[in-house]
């Protein structure tokens, strides 16, 4: 079957940015915090040992990161004005991030469009956060569809979020690549939903029984 549409995961696949627990640091210093690096380092990693990201973003959006935000500034020894700071970080979080899209993006997202292909971004962030990242890119109007964690209370690897998506462009799941950067949560979940996985594997690692790509523009071979 001829596929029509390319839907893809965002960050680590579309866009990059600084690490999060230095932009964790960056917000914190604007605020007249000095936290050590390897202090926010521990906390987060003492968060994904407490919260389930995938199910805590699915049911609350952002709510779940002002809960995450709030943790992470407790493990810190941080209680003056801390769920204040906790919505401020979620707030301002782009402003620090570096945020940019890998220099093989523009380029192969307008050839997709010249070849009148649909496309769409599905990621575990809630929808109003990939949405700011588009427009600080200037890019909102790149994309068919936007599909977050909450748009319907399903995340990556669940098939339902792919779903969703697909239903939107108003395709067939095997009319549609997914490509995205994580083995389990994106080509697994992509996979078993019925779409074509492509795995985008800049850095080049040895992956068996897996099609990936190490350039997004390789997916342009595929129309």
């Amino acid at each position: 079957m001829k596929f029509k549409a390319v839907l893809f995961d965002l960050g680590g696949t579309l866009i990059k940015t600084a690490e999060v627990p230095e932009i964790f640091r960056r917000i914190l210093q604007a605020y007249g915090i000095k936290a050590d690096p390897d202090q926010i380092l521990a906390a987060h990693r003492a968060n994904e040992k407490e919260f389930d990201i995938e199910t805590g973003q699915a049911q609350l959006g952002m709510v779940f990161w002002h809960n995450w935000n709030l943790a992470i500034i407790k493990r810190l020894g941080v209680e003056r004005h801390a769920q204040l700071l906790a919505r401020k970080i979620s707030e301002v979080w782009w402003d620090y991030a570096d945020l940019q899209f890998y220099p093989d993006v523009v380029e192969t997202l307008a050839q997709l469009k010249a070849k009148q292909v649909k496309t769409g971004i599905v990621t575990n962030g809630p929808r109003e956060d990939c949405e700011q990242v588009l427009k600080r890119l200037g890019a909102t109007s790149c994309f068919d569809v936007t599909v977050g964690v909450d748009s319907c209370s399903k995340a990556k690897p669940d098939s339902k979020i792919f779903l969703y998506a697909v239903e939107k462009l108003q395709l067939e799941p095997a009319e549609v690549l997914f490509v995205g950067d994580k083995v389990e949560r994106d080509y697994e979940g992509a996979k078993r939903a019925g779409l074509k996985p492509l795995l985008i594997n800049r850095v080049g690692k040895t992956l068996e029984n897996v099609d990936s790509i190490q350039n997004l523009a390789e997916v342009l071979l595929y129309f």
